[in-house]
């Protein structure tokens, strides 16, 4: 685990974990692929539908998947740049909403979600990952 130093913890870096009892950790390093997340869901399994991931990215380019978190919202919130979401929930309905510096979205528990971005864009994720699925797009 990360230790905090004077100049603080980079979140592009080192995601934290919300937990139970107002909880939080510092992750280890973000690799981006499947196997982080992975291990993030087996050392965070006790904290169940309650733990929150909180963490930061940014785009030059669409999402190549969807995303979908079955067991709580997410939040996505924009700081720079400008996000396009599109979420789809299972009414079938869809909504595209455009995010940029301090405006956000939340994606309910169901709904299947990606981006387009234009240029570059950053955006914090508070995200419910228990359970989430993806899908090609």
């Amino acid at each position: 685990m990360a230790q905090q130093s004077g100049t603080g913890t980079a979140l592009h870096i080192h995601p934290i974990h919300l937990g139970r009892g107002g909880s939080a950790a510092i992750e280890p390093p973000f690799t981006g692929d499947m196997a982080w997340y992975e291990a993030y869901a087996e050392r965070r399994a006790a904290d169940g539908t309650e733990g929150r991931m909180v963490t930061l990215h940014s785009f030059d380019q669409p999402w190549t998947i969807w995303e979908m978190h079955p067991n709580g919202s997410e939040i996505v919130l924009c700081t720079a740049g400008e996000i396009t979401l599109h979420q789809e929930r299972s009414d079938g309905t869809t909504t595209t909403i455009t995010l940029t510096p301090g405006r956000y979205a939340i994606n309910e528990p169901g709904t299947w979600h990606t981006a387009d971005v234009t240029g570059t864009a950053t955006a914090l994720f508070i995200t419910a990952g228990s359970g989430t699925e993806h899908r090609p797009r």
